[in-house]
């Protein structure tokens, strides 16, 4: 009896497809399958068991139920995998942490001692104020300073005192406690996170410290860090003059080292260096540098002209190998950067330890770990390239920027005459091969590196006025800046005579289409394609156009991101999008110049949400623009490139300062109104002229959807003061308003409205009703607003709407009703899109 039941027990297993057991040969057919198609249909499995005999026992049910646990398994090791890898992760961050924590408490000894004895001092020196004595021990503490870094030889020897000596004092940076760290604002350290960044307080100079984890060997991570032009934006190049070997397996190098200057307004820097490179006891690598200066008396690099002489203070990499692979990262990087010989206003970015943290050390963590992805993941991206190519795209763009900005001597840059104004200078090269390292030209009439090339440059202050903001708005209307004929000229070497020269006129784009090719991890940088249709770029095209592409990078659009700068950087590509062709960037850097004062609240927006984000007391939490942030102050450097014949460079050179000119006038322009979108002083929102204010307008919203259709708009909504505005900006779906005028422009949106058609509250108005809507969408709409105006609202089907951007939008359904201001008389049409998504 016992062997009939376990008979139909195997057999009901064999009827279930559960307890089926595979042969070693049917395993293997399988797992070939397997990876050729996880998931085979009825119609594949079919076939399978046609074509291996070795399978015709199986049932297509029992082949479907072992690929089901196959694809079970896999799902299950990947998950073993990734907890592993997160693991290894958390326990090398706990051990950073605690590392890091070892190292503050060591910190506030040493402060709770210095403090102390700092007190006996003073004490001392209040009971002997008339001691002759004290003269002799200041003159003691001076001799002991001056002794500290005397004269040394400039032999090996020598060479290796001040490499040990500089790594000594790195480590010290690094792991101890020569220098009091902060932790920067803004970051948090987490297993995910981006690092640990620490700023300096109260020592000589800018110092900034971050350790992290990165997915490298140390040898690897040596390399890459060492290789500063590749990954330092600021870094123009570096000249090895001489390497040494030394005795214990390290390696001395003197370096020159050249930094371009971040606007037109001061000069570049340079550093005269010794690099030292060795292996520690455990198996740490260490890259330590310092400046070489007039206490050393080895080979010394002579002032050169157009660069201040900087130094630079212990600094270096801590690379320390990690349990399961990657590497434990610390970097320190300590400058004195001279801000004496630049402006004034301009002096804080030379001052502040939390511009250079984010200029420098943030940067090259980030490097590191771009690279450890790309490595683990090297897949084919966008436009068919790997991501390493699209990041040396970036790196080119960049770089091409920096150099006309710069406009170095040594490339072939020389200065034109101006016409009496000094607000924009310009400059050319007539030899840009030799700038752009290249030997190729453009096909399809774009410039060959041979054309001369002139740059036009200015640089402005603003107030009021956040980076990202401004950014923003100037990628996502460029019409209201920029002009079409000029931005398909640039693409192209003029060889017609000055008539044929564009003028001004701006807004003649026929669109503006934002195709993204690329970002960093942390998504705080971002290259794409900007698609410019029906561009004409000459007298002979009044009829003919075309459509004008442009390789584009962008950073520090966020409002959220630590960091320093935002940039557009944009240039000219052809149909080709070949990689080593000539690029000719040109665009706008903004930096804050307040970064050190408001260091310790670094996140801030410039929109409605400042309005609504108040907290039980009344304090302003994510947006407070009162105090001293009432005098926020940016500095924009814009510089734009023209390829151009030689007989042409007069007519070139005016219209260039024309065009950077009108740009000026359209960014102060749209500043102006940015700033005025700010907070007014009873906290409520300034929408555009002629418009109610917020919370009128609001009101007026929910009382007409009330009115018209019987219902609440807003639940739990008592109409009360600052809660109706609140509620309205955070509503789900999309709710904005449109004027009554011939031609319908949008004057209010909520944060939805916002998000849906990719905008902000400022440039809403340049948006006008009909643009957003598809063709179906602009005829139920004509066919409904009779409805709208007569009867007060109506229900409109689901559909497709383009965003700001041209990007599709689905939306579910849509409800528009007509708002009625206090008198009983239209001021605008309300529109409510329910359950949108981008498509």
């Amino acid at each position: 009896m016992m062997a009939v039941t376990s008979c139909k027990e195997v057999k009901a297993g064999m009827d279930s497809g559960k307890y089926v057991r595979y042969t070693p040969e049917q395993v293997e057919a399988l797992e070939r399958v397997y990876h050729e198609c996880p998931k085979p249909s009825s119609i594949r499995r079919q076939q399978l068991i046609r074509e291996c005999p070795i399978l015709s026992n199986i049932e297509s049910k029992q082949i479907k139920v072992w690929f089901q646990n196959r694809r079970c398994r896999e799902k299950q090791r990947k998950e073993s995998s990734r907890l592993q890898c997160v693991n290894r992760k958390l326990s090398a961050m706990n051990k950073l942490l605690m590392e890091e924590n070892d190292r503050l408490q060591k910190q506030v000894s040493h402060l709770v001692y210095e403090n102390g004895h700092f007190r006996q001092r003073t004490q001392k020196t209040a009971l002997a104020t008339t001691d002759t004595s004290c003269e002799s021990v200041v003159t003691s503490g001076q001799h002991h300073l001056t002794s500290q870094h005397p004269a040394r030889d400039a032999g090996p020897a020598g060479l290796l005192s001040i490499a040990e000596e500089t790594l000594t004092e790195f480590l010290s940076k690094a792991t101890g406690t020569a220098v009091e760290w902060v932790q920067m604002p803004g970051m948090k350290p987490g297993p995910d996170s981006f690092g640990i960044v620490a700023i300096s307080h109260g020592c000589t100079g800018v110092a900034a410290r971050a350790c992290g984890l990165v997915g490298l060997e140390p040898t690897k991570v040596a390399e890459i860090l060492k290789d500063r032009p590749s990954w330092y934006r600021d870094c123009r190049s570096v000249d090895v003059v001489n390497v040494l070997p030394t005795g214990n397996g390290g390696t001395i190098e003197l370096l020159y080292m050249q930094l371009y200057a971040p606007t037109t307004l001061a000069p570049a820097r340079d550093f005269w260096l010794l690099c030292y490179t060795s292996v520690l006891e455990d198996g740490s690598q260490v890259v330590c540098e310092r400046s070489l200066g007039s206490t050393h008396s080895g080979p010394n690099m002579p002032p050169v002209q157009h660069f201040v002489r900087a130094k630079m203070l212990p600094s270096g990499y801590l690379i320390r190998p990690c349990e399961g692979g990657g590497s434990i990262i610390h970097i320190v990087d300590h400058m004195e950067l001279e801000p004496r010989s630049v402006p004034e206003v301009l002096r804080p970015l030379y001052e502040s330890s939390t511009v250079l943290a984010q200029k420098k050390t943030m940067v090259a963590l980030r490097q590191l770990r771009q690279i450890a992805q790309e490595v683990s993941n090297p897949t084919i991206t966008g436009w068919g390239r790997r991501p390493a190519a699209l990041r040396s795209l970036s790196h080119r763009l960049s770089r091409g920027f920096n150099e006309a900005l710069n406009s170095f001597t040594d490339e072939g840059w020389s200065m034109m005459g101006n016409d009496g104004m000094d607000d924009v200078t310009i400059l050319v090269n007539s030899t840009p091969g030799k700038m752009m390292g290249l030997n190729v030209a453009y096909a399809n009439g774009f410039p060959a590196v041979n054309n001369p090339i002139l740059c036009a440059k200015a640089s402005m202050l603003l107030q009021n006025v956040p980076p990202a903001v401004l950014l923003r708005f100037l990628r996502e209307h460029r019409s209201e800046w920029a002009d079409s004929h000029i931005d398909a000229y640039s693409a192209t070497a003029v060889k017609a005579g000055p008539c044929s020269l564009p003028g001004s006129h701006i807004g003649g784009f026929g669109g503006q289409v934002i195709l993204p090719l690329a970002h960093t991890i942390e998504h705080e940088e971002f290259l794409e394609v900007i698609k410019l249709e029906n561009i004409g770029h000459g007298q002979e095209d009044i009829i003919t156009t075309r459509d004008l592409f442009l390789l584009q990078l962008c950073s520090g659009v966020d409002d959220n991101a630590v960091g320093t700068c935002a940039e557009l950087v944009f240039a000219p590509i052809d149909a080709s999008f070949a990689d080593e062709a000539p690029l000719l960037p040109s665009g706008f850097r903004i930096i804050p110049l307040d970064s050190g004062v408001n260091a310790s609240s670094p996140n801030r927006t410039l929109d409605l949400a400042s309005a609504l984000d108040v907290g039980a007391t009344g304090n302003r939490v994510s947006g407070d623009y009162s105090g001293s942030c009432g005098s926020m102050r940016s500095v924009m450097t814009i510089a734009f490139q023209f390829a151009f014949e030689n007989h042409l460079q007069e007519n070139v050179a005016s219209m260039a300062r024309q065009y950077v000119r009108s740009i000026i006038s359209s960014v102060q322009r749209v500043a102006v109104a940015l700033s005025n979108s700010r907070l007014g002083s009873h906290g409520g929102l300034r929408l555009p002229p002629g418009t109610p204010e917020a919370l009128t307008l609001a009101r007026w919203i929910c009382h007409s959807y009330r009115s018209h259709l019987g219902m609440e708009l807003l639940k739990s909504c008592s109409e009360g003061g600052e809660s109706v505005l609140k509620m309205l900006w955070h509503h789900s779906d999309a709710i904005m308003c449109c004027s009554l005028k011939a031609l319908p422009v949008f004057t209010f949106a909520n944060q939805a409205g916002l998000d849906m058609l990719e905008t902000t509250l400022v440039a809403l108005q340049d948006i006008t009703l009909e643009k957003i809507f598809d063709d179906h969408g602009r005829k139920a709409l004509y066919t409904e607003f009779p409805q709208i105006m007569n009867q007060g609202f109506a229900c409109l089907q689901g559909g497709i709407c383009i965003s700001s951007m041209g990007r599709p939008i689905a939306y579910e359904r849509a409800v528009a009703w007509k708002v009625l201001n206090e008198e009983d008389s239209a001021h605008c049409i309300a529109f409510m899109f329910i359950n949108w998504s981008f498509v």
